[in-house]
């Protein structure tokens, strides 16, 4: 590169206040740069990784329990179904989680603020609110108000979901967009730079040299003139008959991506996203799938979340001291049926489940005469487990 041309982008650089790009140079007049802002929405890797958990959350139903007697217990009523099956007018509950645990990881940077809409006491709409449309005016570092379309409301009045609280406002989520804006852009240059370098003319694998001295070979009608004369054959395979004293052929290995290592580089990258955001790697094309790296996945990170948003949902929204709302988080751990049968056929066998609660496990329709907790052995039900006969001493040998 010429020392004007080398000057001239330093001073575009400096004019644009850009920082110096990361290059590959391929030739003097081609190289493969990544300049500018990488949004985090915009890196592969790291939106599929926010999508697989809002997506995975958004599958999860939403219990409304209750505080009795007996234990906990689900509740089966108008505002359970408004909360799990139709939160918001447009929206599925599925569509809903996914909305808010979108702006809780990229797009609202560890925010996302739902609107509850009432008529005369009773939940109307819950509205999820863009990130765009949101900003948080600090009162001190206790107190704040949420600005909707530039209209202040206090946080009470809101469902305020935080994701990784700043270490200032506490009250704020901050997300992880420091911890992975670097990655996002070395991924960027790995991308721009396989394209360019598929893309790239610059990978001859044979070179003929000849005499630039000879005016029929000194320009490119003379050189494709040799070409068609002496290389080019009709027949796949045919040998070349060139002159000894004119011509000097040599095969050369151009270079590959393997010799830039970035398939080692992308993957030690997908890593470190992997385990910043808590996702096993194999969900970003990375290794093979692994059960106990799943399961761990879901009571690590999805589990977390879910009690986040369920906090702010019961806090916010229900009224009753004893009820309150639940993610079925057990649903998505990842059990076979051999599992399953272990599992609950042993807690069957104790008395613990009902066989027809062993039958929903495994998706099978439930059957009447199953609902009452069994022992083992014959299995009798649960209340006469004190009257077999061996536990009773009678009065002669045929009791």
């Amino acid at each position: 590169m010429g020392k004007k041309k080398k000057n001239r982008q330093i001073q575009t650089i400096r004019e644009t206040g850009r920082p110096n790009p990361v290059a590959v140079w391929l030739s003097d007049s081609e190289t493969i740069s990544c300049v500018g802002y990488t949004s985090l929405a915009d890196n592969p890797e790291i939106m599929t990784a926010c999508h697989k958990i809002a997506e995975l959350i958004g599958s999860l139903t939403i219990h409304l329990m209750a505080n009795t007697e007996k234990g906990d217990q689900r509740i089966i009523n108008a505002l359970s179904r408004k909360i799990d099956i139709e939160p918001e007018m447009h929206m599925t509950r599925t569509t809903w989680i996914q909305a808010i645990v979108m702006n809780l990881l990229l797009y609202g940077k560890g925010n996302s603020i739902v609107v509850p809409h009432t008529y005369e006491g009773i939940l109307q709409n819950l509205e999820p609110i863009s990130v765009g449309r949101v900003g948080f005016e600090p009162i001190g570092y206790r107190d704040y108000r949420v600005l909707i379309d530039g209209k202040a409301r206090n946080p009470d009045s809101v469902l305020h979901f935080v994701y990784n609280p700043d270490k200032n406002y506490l009250w704020k989520g901050k997300g992880l967009t420091v911890c992975l804006k670097d990655l996002a852009q070395n991924l960027k240059q790995a991308t721009t730079t396989e394209k360019a370098f598929m893309e790239s003319k610059w990978k001859p694998s044979v070179i003929v040299k000849v005499d630039a001295l000879t005016e029929e070979f000194s320009n490119p009608t003379g050189r494709q003139k040799l070409l068609e004369s002496y290389v080019k054959s009709a027949d796949v395979g045919e040998p070349w008959l060139i002159p000894a004293q004119q011509f000097e052929v040599e095969q050369v290995k151009p270079l590959s991506l393997a010799d830039l290592a970035i398939k080692d580089t992308v993957e030690l990258d997908k890593r470190t996203v992997a385990a910043i955001l808590g996702v096993p790697p194999f969900l970003l094309g990375v290794g093979e799938y692994n059960q106990a790296a799943w399961n761990n996945f879901i009571q690590n990170t999805i589990k977390p979340i879910c009690i986040a948003i369920q906090q702010e949902l019961t806090k916010k929204l229900i009224v009753s001291e004893k009820m309150y709302l639940k993610f079925n988080v057990l649903s998505l751990l990842d059990w076979d049926i051999k599992s399953i049968y272990e599992v609950f056929g042993g807690l069957c066998d104790k008395g613990i489940v009902t066989p027809n609660e062993v039958r929903d496990r495994v998706g099978m329709n439930q059957l009447d005469g199953l609902d009452q907790l069994r022992i083992l052995e014959n299995y009798i039900p649960i209340e006469d487990i004190g009257k077999q006969s061996k536990l009773v001493k009678g009065d002669n040998d045929n009791e």
